[in-house]
């Protein structure tokens, strides 16, 4: 059996398809982690011991595989350390300092298999500027997709992490492999549910309060929405970063913290996701972004180093 362990947004789901249909696999079980974490849980180790080979998609999570002694292929797009176990073969083009919007070009280009999923990755992690990537817009006009169906299946896809269901993200796998891609945009089960989160995030949205041009949002809720309100508020609101807390997410904190294109060049996400490390955090990220999950009482002192960067 081949074990897929993948993130489990819209980059996560697509990066995994993109693996099935390239290696054309039939016997393989795919994976999520315990939405919102960064880390291997006893489900996912369990499975990893009855597996033949596994692959880690789109998942930070280079100090898990450390000691995997099975063969491992990692791809990955975000800030990492090389991976020193001889067995996992890493492949992350930010090792040689190169940006990849998404892990789904990533898995794209090492397996030269291009389709409206590899583009799809893009669009779920960085959202409407997507559209300035030219092999972007070249897949979805292959595939007959515009860019607001482009970003209505990035809803659909990521309602499923929203509400913290981590069998129906797993689910989307067979989902998008089985189906055309534009019939999606008609699959309820997906459709009721962003319709319910696009209403909750609006209402997280109400409360702002804004410093040195970056904005701060503090909620409670047990749907992981953080990401969704950060993207609007650098992406579509102007903000130059935005600092998102949720916290009380099934009795744990989250923290987000996502900078514009400009602030990444000033900010060094890499120490931040350090520090936060060091501090107990379960933290990973790229160079715009990161996203923490911590104890509820160590969520202030999360903020505060976080706040430090806010100049």
């Amino acid at each position: 059996m081949h074990l897929i362990v993948h993130h489990w947004d819209t980059d996560g789901i697509t990066s995994a398809a993109l693996l099935v249909r390239a290696l054309c696999l039939e016997d393989f079980t795919n994976m999520t982690a315990q939405i919102g974490e960064f880390r291997f849980d006893e489900r996912i180790r369990k499975a990893i011991e009855g597996a033949e080979k596994l692959y880690v998609m789109d998942f930070n999570v280079p100090g898990e595989v450390e000691n995997v002694d099975i063969e491992t292929l990692f791809i990955d797009h975000h800030t990492q350390p090389r991976i020193r176990n001889p067995k996992v073969k890493q492949i992350n083009p930010s090792l040689d300092g190169e940006y990849y919007p998404s892990a789904s070009l990533v898995v794209s280009e090492y397996f030269g298999l291009w389709n409206a999923w590899s583009a799809l990755g893009v669009v779920g992690d960085i959202g409407e500027r997507a559209f300035e990537v030219p092999r972007v817009n070249e897949l979805l006009d292959r595939e007959g997709l515009s860019r607001e169906e482009a970003l209505r299946l990035v809803e659909l896809m990521d309602s499923n992490y929203i509400a913290v269901d981590r069998e129906a993200v797993e689910d989307a796998v067979a989902v998008l492999l089985s189906q055309e891609t534009k019939e999606l945009l008609e699959y309820e089960p997906w459709v009721k549910r962003a319709d319910e989160i696009r209403r909750i995030i609006e209402e997280a949205l109400s409360s702002v309060a804004e410093r040195n041009g970056f904005a701060i949002v503090e909620f409670e809720s047990p749907f992981n929405i953080i990401s969704k309100v950060a993207r609007r508020l650098v992406w579509e609101m102007g903000f130059r970063g935005a600092v998102v807390v949720n916290k009380n997410f099934h009795g744990k904190a989250q923290l987000y913290f996502r900078v514009s294109k400009e602030e990444a060049e000033r900010i060094n996400m890499a120490e931040v996701i350090e520090r936060l490390r060091i501090l107990g955090t379960n933290t990973g990220g790229k160079r715009e972004v990161l996203g923490c999950v911590c104890n509820r009482k160590k969520v202030e002192e999360a903020f505060k180093i976080v706040e430090k960067y806010l100049g």
